[in-house]
């Protein structure tokens, strides 16, 4: 195969596996506390016979955002937004404890405190249950406390507190769904450093605009790998028939 086609050919696959990646990131654009995915292209040699002339692109995933979304107060007693650093424990979908900054609570009919997501949020003693209530807040350090059906409103029960945790960004593995897990396994540490604003949640930290444009320009560079394919193999054809007249 002519290099030049074979670097034209892993130059728009490269590119479509970084539109993936820019496509996913725009899909969570609205998806409360998600971070960005993070790609990155990078230079290889094209290895073979004769002299290394010919350099082709790869693409990589290189992380992810760890920047904070803007913060909008919504006055609900279940949105909470950790401030700063940090993260809420949930139970994912393997069973395993995972972590999300998606603060959008619910409760489900039998009472669990879960995600908007489907993930039952971690206390000190597995997923929190609240019962029966005419009240629910969240206190600043994750505490949820109730006012019980029929009881007065200075009657206030807590029922647990939400898992709080800080691990170090390049200990944490990025899942489905937007959830974090330890790269080693097991379970972080509760920090009673990190913090919730309640009433409150963290949008995405994808920015739109420059996502959009980032899809624009990937598009155009793929029109330009196909145009140098088409043109590498005019020049193959063109030296056959060069060839064949001789």
């Amino acid at each position: 195969m002519d290099k030049s086609l074979y670097v034209a050919m892993t130059g728009a696959k490269e590119i479509l596996q970084a539109q993936a990646v820019n496509n996913y990131n725009l899909a969570n654009a609205n998806t409360t506390g998600f971070k960005a995915d993070l790609s990155a292209f990078q230079s290889q040699a094209v290895v073979g016979t004769g002299y290394a002339s010919r350099v082709y692109a790869t693409d990589a995933t290189a992380g992810w955002d760890g920047g904070e979304g803007s913060v909008t107060t919504t006055g609900r007693s279940l949105d909470v937004a950790v401030q700063g650093a940090g993260f809420i424990a949930v139970q994912g979908p393997n069973g395993q404890e995972a972590y999300t900054r998606n603060g959008d609570l619910h409760l489900t009919p039998d009472g669990v405190l879960q995600t908007s997501t489907g993930q039952p949020v971690l206390g000190d003693n597995g997923p929190i249950t609240v019962p029966p209530s005419s009240s629910v807040k969240i206190a600043d350090d994750g505490t949820v406390s109730v006012v019980p059906l029929g009881a007065t409103p200075g009657t206030v029960a807590n029922v647990g507190r939400i898992k709080l945790v800080n691990p170090p960004a390049d200990a944490l593995t990025r899942e489905s769904g937007g959830l974090f897990q330890l790269t080693a396994g097991g379970t972080a540490v509760a920090d009673a450093s990190v913090k919730i604003d309640s009433g409150a949640l963290e949008s995405s930290n994808v920015d739109l605009a420059s996502a959009m444009v980032n899809m624009i320009d990937l598009a155009r560079s793929f029109d330009l790998q196909v145009k140098a394919m088409h043109s590498a193999d005019t020049n193959a054809q063109s030296s056959a028939q060069l060839l064949q007249s001789t």
